[in-house]
């Protein structure tokens, strides 16, 4: 066979087993679950919310955060102010005099310093992580709590909901957010997902560490700390954040700086790659296979042209009909009935796009790839 065709053949079917054979593989395995013993146990929780400029949002986070149905005496909240410079830290100071709310105020340094000074102050026995944009469900603090009467969980995550987009762009983003859970609650049910949702999750505190000052996914290193001391992580959907739909534009700029934290956190713990690490095949067939997949896309399309007949024409028609698609549907308006069709091509190519530039973190500052808000 020649070499080209092998390797298209190779990287064709890396693709294939990326997208769909690992959930397939995935729900077979996820047959068989491990339980979590829940019960409620009002242990004192320390709420983390780092933010800048926030001021848009923070008022109706606090108000969500003190909604919740928690014991108001076992709850202290730590709002840390990452050099804010517009309303942000008035709004806070006027929760802060009446209603329990702690503000710290620093130089501006990034979310990971943020993080780890709220860890210098935090004294409750659970950690519960959060960020300004989205509200909580009422239970989120009681339901993440009780997972933690398993002596084996050191983290628990609720689900991010995406209410329903008013563009076809913001809906299938919403769509991949859907995909993206499904795989992570049935390897919550095999063991652990590498890694939290960041917005709302909870650990205990005594297996939290200091991040890196430049880490752009703190919701993976803290997590992962716990998991290699031995701690399950679980997905628990019963706890949620709901959060706005972004456009594909948006989306970019978030799955550039997201997986650009994934180069770093396999740097952070090299064991992930090792059998040292028991969701050796998850982290692989996930995390890793999604930064290699727009890659062995392009070796497709290259080798595509050095196929035999009809194979040639048959690869080459086929990646033309799906990025011609993602092209034509940027000159489509909104209202067209054909965004049904173009708008998926389009955002799968843009998300692909921004694996390829997450590589970017190996070349700049990371701090360059982070945007707060």
């Amino acid at each position: 066979m020649p070499i080209a065709s092998a390797l298209f053949l190779l990287a064709a079917g890396f693709s294939l087993y990326t997208i769909l054979g690992y959930p397939l593989l995935l729900a077979m395995l996820a047959r068989h679950t491990r339980p979590v013993k829940r019960d409620f146990i009002a242990r004192r929780v320390s709420v983390i919310l780092p933010v800048r400029n926030g001021e848009r949002w923070i008022a109706r986070k606090l108000d969500s955060l003190l909604r919740q149905e928690y014991p108001a005496d076992a709850v202290e909240i730590l709002v840390v102010s990452d050099g804010s410079t517009d309303g942000t830290e008035r709004i806070v100071e006027e929760y802060s005099a009446s209603r329990g709310v702690r503000l710290i105020k620093m130089p501006a340094g990034g979310k990971a310093v943020a993080l780890n000074r709220a860890l210098e102050e935090a004294r409750g026995e659970i950690l519960f992580f959060t960020d300004v944009r989205q509200e909580l469900s009422p239970d989120s603090f009681r339901n993440l709590v009780a997972c933690f009467h398993d002596p084996a969980i050191g983290v628990a995550s609720g689900e991010l909901v995406i209410r329903k987009g008013q563009t076809a762009g913001e809906e299938n983003v919403g769509l991949y957010w859907r995909y993206e859970k499904w795989i992570r609650m049935r390897q919550s049910r095999v063991d652990s997902v590498i890694g939290a949702t960041g917005c709302i999750y909870a650990m205990r505190r005594e297996l939290a560490k200091p991040l890196p000052a430049d880490t752009l996914a703190d919701d993976m290193y803290l997590p992962l700390a716990a998991f290699f001391q031995g701690y399950r992580v679980i997905l628990d959907d019963s706890a949620k954040a709901f959060d706005d739909p972004t456009g594909l534009r948006s989306e970019f700029r978030r799955k550039v700086r997201t997986l650009a934290g994934v180069y770093q956190i396999i740097a952070y713990y090299p064991a992930l790659l090792g059998p040292a690490n028991r969701m050796w095949l998850h982290f692989l067939s996930h995390k890793l296979a999604r930064l290699l997949l727009p890659w062995a896309l392009l070796v497709v399309a290259a080798t595509s042209f050095a196929l035999p007949n009809p194979w040639r024409v048959l690869a080459i028609a086929g990646q033309a009909v799906v990025y011609g698609l993602a092209a034509f549907d940027a000159l489509l308006p909104e209202s067209s009935p054909l965004k049904r069709l173009t708008s998926p091509p389009r955002t799968f190519v843009v998300l692909m796009a921004a694996s390829l530039c997450a590589i970017a973190v190996l070349l700049v500052p990371p701090r360059k790839l982070w945007k707060i808000g």
